[in-house]
């Protein structure tokens, strides 16, 4: 397993901030910036959220894939944040996975994350819920297979574990697999350990992230800020363990979301969880 950083680590960098939550840090970085960094932090790849880039030309295709091999990085291209293909309720989005999976194939990118939906688009009714996401995902995976990428959805605060699980399965493709988010599923109100031991399995790749609770109503976001790795509630050895004994060898890629406010230092709060994964790998 090679470390790596997801560039949502960096969101208010990139000038997504959360209302009410967190402050703009009154910087921007441009994605080549980010990918400077991560090399500079000694990690071997990094997950590119494609929502921090404009529509991507093929100049900028080419440059980001320059850019990776002169670094020698590993990349999981990232797409769907936030809403994905609206829990199955945005069939109009599957051109936009499309033209993003070739993108992923044009980077050197063998695993591309998506987002089937999010926490604003969950439908609770899981019969409902799979019947909309079932033929948009098996398009998506016949388009996958013809670019040589693997399609890997986040456990992203829309689908519990036994439910992605279940899409999982019932798909049975190469082609598809699971990017484990280590945290989510508390963030939905289940037991992190056992929902990382049913996702690890089917993982093509990871965003470690680790979460506290810091009082209020514990289905809001804003209940689970994230913490520097080995601070908070996740049991990142036990994860590690789950991935390693189902043979995972991609990227650790490590996200902080909305960080807690008792770590106001974010540089060290990267610095602090790449040497947590060091430490662990």
């Amino acid at each position: 397993m090679k470390l790596a950083i997801d560039s949502y680590t960096y969101h208010r960098q990139f000038g997504e901030i959360y209302p009410g939550l967190e402050q703009d840090p009154g910087t921007r970085i441009t994605m080549a910036e980010f990918i400077a960094t991560a090399h500079a932090l000694g990690v071997a790849g990094v997950s590119i959220e494609s929502c921090f880039l404009s529509t991507p030309t093929p100049a900028a295709v080419a440059a980001i894939r320059s850019q990776l091999q002169a670094l020698d990085l590993e990349c999981v291209w990232a797409w769907g944040h936030p809403g994905g293909l609206g829990s199955g309720r945005q069939p109009e989005q599957l051109a936009d996975l499309q033209r993003h999976t070739a993108v992923a194939a044009a980077v050197g990118a063998r695993v591309m994350r998506i987002c089937c939906g999010g926490r604003r688009t969950r439908i609770d009714d899981w019969t409902e819920h799979k019947a909309l996401l079932v033929p948009l995902l098996r398009e998506a995976l016949a388009h996958a297979r013809d670019h040589g990428v693997v399609l890997a959805i986040e456990n992203h605060i829309d689908l519990l574990a036994d439910e992605l699980v279940d899409l999982v399965e019932t798909l049975d493709s190469p082609w598809l697999g699971v990017c484990l988010d280590t945290a989510n599923n508390l963030r939905m109100l289940e037991d992190p350990g056992v929902a990382i031991e049913k996702l690890a399995p089917y993982a093509r790749a990871t965003h470690v992230k680790d979460v506290t609770a810091r009082g209020g109503n514990p289905r809001d976001f804003a209940f689970w800020p994230s913490v520097p790795l080995g601070r908070g509630l996740i049991d990142i050895p036990r994860a590690l363990d789950d991935l390693r004994r189902h043979g995972y060898d991609g990227l650790l890629a490590l996200e902080i979301d909305y960080l807690c406010p008792e770590f106001p230092d974010h540089a060290k709060a990267v610095r602090d969880s790449l040497d947590c994964l060091r430490a662990l790998r």
